[in-house]
């Protein structure tokens, strides 16, 4: 998964006394894109991306929010975050198209998703949702503080959950796709965001029973993953279906859904989520000896 990066390693604790030093990467976030160039491979391997560093022409070495640290190097946000120009050189690029279009190794996809994450976080966040004054830096914290009233401000992380659900008497399990097929346009699972007031396995229930209209039981826990291009921190879990097997599809969230058994599951064109890797590992346990 993205997070699966040994022996590499991204540091995400704050470091309040971080100080900018030449050749670090600096973060120009705008929504879903960030400013990259195309760097090309010279053994002829898959080309890769990079980010603007400090002391590179235009990069400024001030006013920069400290992210997180990869394999011990800081990482930064460029100032006036949401807002800032790249560097001339670099383009701004949908995080979707720098994971499709097989650019980077894991440790620098992981590193854009978090920063479109905290990149998102703080340009969202400039005023206090209680007086509207604008909001500062926290001196110790990952948080930004109201200067007025005290209000403090955390990065918002999204709790949800992927479900795997299966049928053992058929041996099969339900792959989706989204209605807005060009979105994802590959296999998935059931997944949806927990609401307030719910437990995970509540929303399990919940979300299965309204995009599938199936009810499940023996839900059980398999893995979690970060994914920052929602704010959200993914649940997976496995489950099989209780009683009738029909789908009865949202049509509204789904353009399709269908079971499906082992020798009909592709998998995602990479190995980056915790979907593509529940799909394939319930489908790899059938094929070994």
């Amino acid at each position: 998964m993205i997070q699966d990066i040994a022996p590499h390693r991204l540091a995400n604790e704050f470091v309040p006394d971080a100080v900018p030093q030449e050749g670090e990467w600096v973060c120009y976030v705008r929504g879903q894109e960030l400013a990259v160039r195309y760097v090309e491979n010279a053994e002829g391997g898959p080309d890769t991306f990079a980010f603007p560093r400090v002391g590179e022409p235009g990069v400024p070495s001030e006013g920069l929010t400290y992210l997180f640290a990869l394999d011990g190097a800081s990482v930064w946000l460029a100032p006036d975050a949401g807002f800032a120009e790249p560097p001339a050189g670099y383009e701004l690029v949908q995080n979707r198209a720098l994971r499709f279009g097989g650019h980077g190794p894991r440790e620098l996809m992981y590193a854009a998703y978090t920063a479109v994450h905290l990149g998102g976080w703080y340009h969202k966040n400039r005023y206090c949702g209680v007086c509207a004054t604008p909001l500062a830096p926290h001196a110790a914290l990952r948080a930004l503080r109201c200067p007025s009233c005290g209000n403090l401000v955390f990065p918002r992380i999204n709790p949800a959950v992927i479900v795997c659900v299966r049928d053992p008497e058929a041996d099969k399990i339900v792959l989706t796709r989204y209605a807005r097929g060009g979105v994802v346009p590959f296999d998935a699972l059931v997944a949806g965001f927990v609401e307030i007031g719910e437990t995970i396995e509540e929303c399990v229930r919940r979300e299965v029973r309204e995009e599938l209209g199936l009810e499940v039981k023996n839900i059980e826990y398999y893995k979690s993953q970060p994914w920052g291009t929602a704010s959200d921190v993914l649940s997976g879990y496995w489950c099989d279906v209780d009683g009738d097997p029909t789908l009865h599809r949202d049509k509204k969230e789904l353009g399709s859904a269908v079971w499906a058994g082992p020798d009909e599951i592709p998998g995602q064109p990479d190995d980056l989520s915790l979907t593509n890797e529940m799909m394939c590992v319930w489908r790899d346990s059938h094929f070994r000896s």
